[in-house]
């Protein structure tokens, strides 16, 4: 069993810029994919951004390249989420998920952390 544990969230003003944290209890180098996602009130949950931790190639949805951008530190276990130029349609409980099944397809996530709520003002 993995724990996730997000920190990070907040209130923020539009144009404003917030740093999630994921830190996992198992070594993320093990890891084969951890990723961001995000659900606002009434809607369905979307991914926002995933990081194969091998490789360190990421993936963005559209409505935030240019403004987040996904890192991991295998020392501390711990993946962020930076993100910059906040709008309120941002504003949403964002997860971090994780997996470490070799055969992973990185859609279908093994792990998740309880969530840490982002709430932008504009």
């Amino acid at each position: 069993q993995v724990q996730l544990v997000e920190s990070g969230g907040g209130s923020v003003q539009a144009g404003g810029s917030l740093r999630l944290s994921c830190a996992a209890s198992r070594s993320t180098y093990f890891s084969k994919c951890m990723a961001w996602f995000r659900q606002a009130p009434g809607k369905e949950r979307e991914g926002v951004a995933t990081i194969y931790t091998g490789s360190g190639t990421t993936y963005y949805a559209d409505s935030v390249k240019g403004r987040f951008t996904i890192s991991q530190d295998n020392a501390k276990n711990t993946v962020f989420l930076q993100m910059n130029s906040l709008k309120p349609e941002d504003t949403a409980m964002y997860f971090c998920a994780a997996d470490y099944r070799v055969n992973s397809d990185c859609r279908n996530y093994a792990y998740w952390g309880q969530g840490t709520q982002v709430t932008v003002s504009s």
